[in-house]
């Protein structure tokens, strides 16, 4: 079956559309201040999210990945500290370790959630472990309860990487509000993206933000004055500006993407070719991704690609198999779980602004892919 019309896996001219004179309005409102680093966007932009996160503070930086980075220094990890994470997950999560000179030590996935299994982290602490970092993949909260409070019995830090979750909720918690510092990113294809990079550190303690705030600008407690060897990790004006006009638009789109995935159940109902996404007990998943799972993937890829269906991999080699961390002594078959979602998943279209009419182009398109 050829379907009907194209189905990007993400259109953001069509949410641009809905708010562009808003967004027009933010940038030329920082135009004519002319004031572009660390000003009044900034400012009510970390206070507007940290309220939305549940959090105390919030920490403007200039991307996801650096809100990771500047996470880690902020709890001061030296080399030879050893981190826990998750190898199914983007490169920037083990990479911002390494850059330090820490060692990420990788944890296999639950297979449903794609989240780190805490049942295999205990088993993987050292006495050169310095912190936990899991991972909110696709929208939905690792099990925090669990990793906080041993967490907690070890004395060591939990650092959320939130970067694809922001709104998604676990026993009322938002992510970013569990561990002592939250990562969220503003990449553009995320639920809330800039017209750039940006990201953001959340947190409850006063001394982390504190650290953040001067680290991510050189370590100037005041101009020229530095306290700690920081670096520029700022969130820019015209950034922050755009990021607090759609703001106010996250929870409906959030509830779009999340009645997509309704949509998106109820027409695979009877489909038995494709595994769909698993949503945990008590909690909001606000689907950065909606993946699903098939052991002829690769095949299916090819032919929604075919058909003028947008689709993609997250991801297709886990991160102890990236030649990038060949150091660390890796090899396949170690994180099996990992290894098969990465032949295995392929992610969907989700965003918000989907028809229903469109949803059954793409579902159609999977049957008869797998036929």
């Amino acid at each position: 079956m050829t379907a009907r019309l194209p189905v990007p896996l993400l259109d953001l001219k069509a949410q641009y559309a809905s708010i562009k004179e808003e967004v027009r309005s933010a940038i030329d409102r920082v135009l004519e201040s002319q004031r572009f680093i660390l000003g009044p966007e900034v400012e009510n932009l970390e206070r507007e999210i940290a309220a939305y996160c549940g959090c105390s503070y919030g920490v403007g930086v200039s991307s996801g990945t650096d809100a990771l980075l500047v996470a880690l220094m902020a709890i001061d990890l030296k080399p030879g500290d050893e981190v826990i994470t998750t190898p199914y997950t983007f490169v920037a999560t083990a990479g911002a370790v390494v850059q330090l000179g820490a060692k990420p030590v990788f944890v296999d996935i639950d297979r449903r959630t794609y989240n780190i299994d805490p049942d295999q982290i205990e088993a993987k602490i050292s006495n050169r472990t310095r912190a936990i970092i899991p991972v909110h993949l696709f929208g939905q909260m690792a099990d925090m309860p669990a990793i906080t409070e041993m967490a907690s019995s070890r004395g060591l830090y939990v650092i959320e990487d939130a970067a694809q979750a922001i709104g998604a909720k676990l026993n009322g918690n938002c992510a970013g509000s569990l561990g002592h510092l939250g990562c969220l990113s503003f990449y553009p294809s995320k639920n809330l993206g800039g017209v750039g990079d940006g990201g953001m550190v959340t947190t409850n303690d006063k001394n982390l933000a504190e650290r953040v705030r001067l680290l991510r600008n050189h370590g100037f407690h005041q101009k020229y004055h530095s306290d700690l060897p920081g670096g520029n990790f700022r969130l820019d004006e015209l950034q922050a500006a755009v990021l607090r006009a759609k703001l106010k638009y996250l929870d409906g789109w959030t509830e779009g993407r999340r009645r997509n995935a309704a949509l998106y159940r109820e027409s695979f109902l009877t489909s038995g070719c494709i595994e769909l996404p698993y949503e945990s007990p008590n909690s909001r998943h606000i689907y950065n991704q909606f993946v699903i799972r098939s052991t002829r993937r690769n095949e299916l890829m090819m032919h929604l690609k075919a058909e003028g269906i947008g689709c993609e991999i997250y991801y297709p080699v886990p991160l102890h198999l990236q030649v990038c961390f060949n150091d660390l002594g890796y090899n396949n078959g170690d994180f099996p779980i990992s290894e098969t979602a990465s032949r295995e998943s392929l992610a969907l279209p989700i965003y918000p602004e989907l028809t229903a009419e469109m949803i059954r182009i793409v579902t159609r398109a999977v049957s008869d892919g797998l036929d």
